[in-house]
Parts: structure tokens; C-alpha cells; sequence
């Protein structure tokens, strides 16, 4: 009997290579034929699953989104039950710096697909489309905080969310420059938390 093919899981493997050529190369160097060699597929098999590049480049954003809420879930989830704004803020927020490989391969990916907006603003409003779902987000949970008393009530949450945000995007770059250590970026951001939220949970 054939093997059933996976069509999410070879998205996945396509979107993969693209992450790893993205990291290291930059989103220019990822040619259909390049990202078939890297996945180790065929180049019709990558065209069946992603017609034109810009539709490619549109599912390997999606698949970091997807790689990004599973670190903020790793990060929260280890800080214990239960989920309260106070901890999904010290947990999802560290998450988003390159601490190791696989934090740092989906920076540079990132990166390498707000730097391809720069001259290709077509593919801009995917990426503000995650961007401000985040930003959203953050602001939810700085709101909740302040509601329960953690935050002063003079903060205004969506400013307070880009301030934190703007942080983060500056840490990243800071590590993968060589500029700081992870661990020194995270220690920064949790020093803005502080003193946003209150003393560390």
C-alpha cells in the first residue's frame, strides 16, 4: 500500500530549508532550485506545493510564526501554572531572543524577511500582520496587569507593548551581531519588565 503523503509536514519541510538558507544567505539566495536541493526534494515537488516565490515566501513567514508560538509556549509553560499576565510576559517576551541555534536560525530568518520588504514592499503586510497581532497581544497582557495592579495605571498598554517590542527587535540584532550574549539580552529585557511590572515572579 503507498505511503500517504503528509502535505502539511512537506510544507513544513520545504519552509524548513528556506529558515536554514534564510539564515545563512539571506531570502535573495533562496531560488525555487536552491530550496529543492536544501530540502532534498524535487524542484516540481517544491512548485507543486508553492506555485511562485512570493507565495513561498508567504508560507515560510507562516511557518515562522508557527516556530515562534511554540518557543513563547515553551517559555511560559516553564515558568510554572498558573498563566497569569505577569508570567506570560516573562516567559513569552526572553523567548524571542536568540539564546540558542534554533532561536537563532528563526531570527535571522526573520530579519532576512523584513530586510527583503526593504526593496520588496509587496511582502510588507504579511509581516506587519504577525507583527501587530504580537504587539496586540502584548498590550492585552500589560492591560490584564495593570488591572490587577502590576503595572501603574498611568501606562498606556499599546505604547508600553511597542516600547517592550522595539526592545526586543534591538536585543535580537544586538545578539546576532555579537554585541551581547543571549543570556546578557535576556537579563536586559527582564530588567525593563521589572521595572514595567514590578519585582521578577
Amino acid at each position: 500500500m503507498p505511503k500517504r503523503v503528509d502535505h502539511e509536514e512537506r510544507r513544513s519541510q520545504i519552509a524548513e530549508a528556506v529558515v536554514r538558507i534564510a539564515a545563512s544567505r539571506g531570502l535573495e539566495a533562496a531560488s525555487m532550485r536552491e530550496v529543492a536541493a536544501e530540502a532534498g526534494v524535487s524542484l516540481r515537488l517544491v512548485q507543486y506545493y508553492f506555485h511562485t516565490k512570493e507565495e513561498l515566501l508567504r508560507g515560510v513567514l507562516k511557518h515562522l510564526g508557527g516556530l515562534i508560538a511554540q518557543r513563547v509556549a515553551r517559555g511560559v509553560a516553564a515558568l510554572g501554572e498558573p498563566v497569569t499576565p505577569r508570567t506570560f510576559l516573562y516567559g513569552a517576551l526572553p523567548a524571542l531572543i536568540p539564546t540558542d541555534d534554533e532561536s537563532r536560525r528563526i531570527a535571522l530568518a526573520y530579519q532576512a524577511h523584513y530586510t527583503l520588504t526593504l526593496t520588496r514592499p509587496e511582502l510588507a503586510p504579511d509581516g506587519l500582520t504577525y507583527a501587530n497581532a504580537l504587539r496586540d497581544l502584548v498590550a492585552r497582557h500589560i492591560r490584564e496587569a495593570q488591572e490587577a495592579g502590576q503595572v501603574a495605571q498611568g501606562e498606556d498598554p499599546r505604547v508600553a507593548a511597542g516600547i517592550v517590542l522595539a526592545l526586543v527587535t534591538g536585543l535580537q540584532s544586538s545578539v546576532l551581531a555579537g554585541q551581547y550574549e543571549g543570556t546578557e539580552a535576556v537579563a536586559l529585557l527582564t530588567a525593563h519588565l521589572d521595572r514595567l511590572i514590578g519585582a521578577r515572579p
